[in-house]
């Protein structure tokens, strides 16, 4: 008998043990990370008026378990007006802010039906999709707006861009080192990136980069997982200012790409863009906002740790975007 309690105990004891060591492990999540960004109607300049299309970029991060499901997801949108005049010249952007920085200042909450500013909506719309799938997400949307569990959560506005950027995050999610206890949180930087004046040969262009950073972070404010990409939504016009610019189209990213955005060809390390960037968020691994920081000058070149680890490319909008998803606030 004594034996036998002997054994019964022994065992219990190992239980414990295990269950202890198993307590003590935190499970990590795979990191996605998706763009879907598209021209609004481009309108024609006239006269003193500017000709303009709205260039909306919408990024969806999430942290996704074994099952699929997401534990975290951070979504912002980029709305940038791209303008151009009735004499073919581009038009210098007075204002690129994201909408969730706008915050009041958007506008919104005055036409709500709910009484709520876009950031409000959105934020509700991330607490419905906590612990859903991508196609328990996905049947939520009816004809662009959120089912009964949407509206009653606080948001009453379009979701199928964001349903489109969170289907691509999930599909591209990737094992990382994030755990349920991290920050998921997006940083995004938009900046005039090529403008050039119509000539009666050749025609005008303005074009807008959107660069976004999504990153995790632990409790010392360390990023744990990263992603990176970067968009360039662009206006082509004539003399006149008139316009052709297709619209209402998806604009693939640079890391859709891929080997076709064709900087390998160019490049003094015979890498593409999405293998730079990668070795870009490779790099920020284990650093905080400060650290991050100081991987370029102030004039966006690589630093001496990004360029042995394979980016040599203008990283200034990169490590700003970054700068600003690691900064806590």
């Amino acid at each position: 008998m004594k034996k036998i309690l002997s054994l019964v105990l022994s065992a219990l004891m190992i239980f414990a043990l295990v269950s202890l060591a198993g307590c003590g492990e935190k499970k990590t999540l795979k990191l996605g990370f998706g763009v879907y960004s598209a021209l609004s109607e481009v309108k024609n300049a006239d006269g003193e008026t500017n000709g303009e299309a709205e260039a909306s970029t919408t990024i969806a991060a999430v942290l996704l378990d074994e099952d699929g499901k997401i534990v975290k997801c951070a979504i912002d949108t980029a709305a940038n007006e791209i303008n151009f005049s009735s004499k073919g010249e581009a038009v210098a952007p007075t204002e690129l802010r994201k909408k969730k920085k706008k915050g009041n200042d958007y506008g919104m909450k005055v036409k709500s039906p709910i009484a709520k500013e876009w950031f409000e909506q959105k934020d509700a719309f991330v607490s419905v999709v906590i612990g859903k799938t991508i196609d328990e997400v996905k049947a939520m949307e009816k004809d662009g707006k959120g089912d009964d569990t949407v509206t009653t959560a606080g948001c009453t506005i379009t979701i199928t861009d964001f349903v489109l950027a969170l289907e691509k995050a999930v599909a591209n999610a990737a094992d990382s080192n994030a755990t349920a206890d991290d920050t998921l949180k997006l940083g995004i930087v938009s900046s005039q990136s090529d403008s050039k004046a119509a000539a009666e040969d050749a025609k005008g262009l303005n074009e807008i980069s959107t660069t976004a950073v999504a990153v995790a972070l632990n409790s010392k404010n360390e990023v744990t997982a990263a992603k990176t990409d970067t968009v360039q939504t662009a206006v082509e016009f004539d003399t006149k200012g008139v316009s052709e610019t297709e619209f209402g189209k998806a604009i693939a990213t640079k890391r859709e790409r891929g080997d076709d955005y064709n900087m390998k060809a160019n490049s003094p390390i015979a890498k593409e863009w999405f293998e730079q960037a990668d070795a870009f968020d490779a790099s920020i691994i284990g650093k905080t906002a400060d650290g991050i920081s100081a991987l370029a000058d102030n004039t966006g070149k690589a630093g001496d740790e990004l360029v042995t680890a394979g980016c040599t490319i203008k990283v200034g909008d990169m490590v700003n975007a970054a700068v600003k998803a690691a900064t806590v606030k």
